[in-house]
């Protein structure tokens, strides 16, 4: 996104977004981006992590979609994966519930980690709708573009992929999927795992065990939604 830089995508992914690379929505987010990291902004996550979710999960690889918000606006945290931090950051209140609705469902320990580049291996697309943030503020870069960079991102994974299953976690999540194709897809809805709702239906969603069972009933693997202890992560 830095200007004269070349993006770097995953080249399926790129193949699939680089229209929107051209689109003046486009050209105006790197020009903000590049004005406020000139006026000492700073900014999370680290420039060459802004794609994380993509060069990770190929398009043909995506079999299941989470979708967060924002980026973490601590130091360390955000790594372009929405609600993973890297090995030796102390998971976030929000994936410690998830950890928990995942050991109840499945009965899998939650592990000494929060990182989830083991799950996006295995095809989980793990999408913020707003690819940056800045320091101890929240919400910074909402309204840049990134929502209309995503929500094309979502939309050609509804149109040009089959029996997909969507996690959409809280109002925010499912007013950004709301036109995935239900016909061609599973979506599965509930509260945010944040600890202010979590308690009013994420726990207890059992959308992991649905997910695994939608995938193996149409010829699928199963996510092994098991972490390796952070010892076994290459990072």
């Amino acid at each position: 996104m830095d200007k004269g830089r070349t993006v770097q995508m995953e080249h399926s992914w790129l193949a699939v977004m680089q229209s929107q690379f051209q689109s003046a929505y486009m050209q105006k987010l790197r020009q903000f981006l590049l004005e406020r990291k000139k006026s000492g902004a700073v900014i999370y996550p680290l420039g060459e992590q802004y794609f994380s979710a993509f060069n990770t999960t190929s398009f043909n690889q995506v079999k299941v979609v989470i979708l967060g918000q924002d980026p973490y606006h601590g130091p360390g945290q955000a790594h372009g994966l929405c609600f993973s931090v890297l090995p030796n950051v102390p998971p976030p209140p929000s994936l410690i519930n998830i950890f928990k609705e995942i050991q109840s469902d499945l009965g899998i320990a939650s592990p000494n980690h929060g990182c989830l580049i083991p799950w996006a291996e295995q095809g989980v697309f793990l999408l913020n709708a707003v690819l940056t943030v800045e320091k101890g503020r929240a919400g910074a870069h909402q309204g840049k573009g990134w929502e209309l960079f995503t929500d094309y991102a979502i939309q050609q994974l509804s149109e040009k992929r089959e029996r997909l299953v969507f996690l959409l976690w809280g109002s925010y999540a499912q007013k950004k999927g709301q036109h995935i194709d239900s016909k061609k897809h599973l979506v599965l809805k509930c509260a945010h795992p944040s600890p202010l709702s979590a308690h009013r239906g994420f726990l207890g969603c059992q959308h992991f065990s649905q997910t695994n069972t939608y995938l193996q009933a149409h010829g699928q693997q199963p996510v092994d939604w098991q972490l390796p202890d952070k010892m076994a992560l290459t990072i």
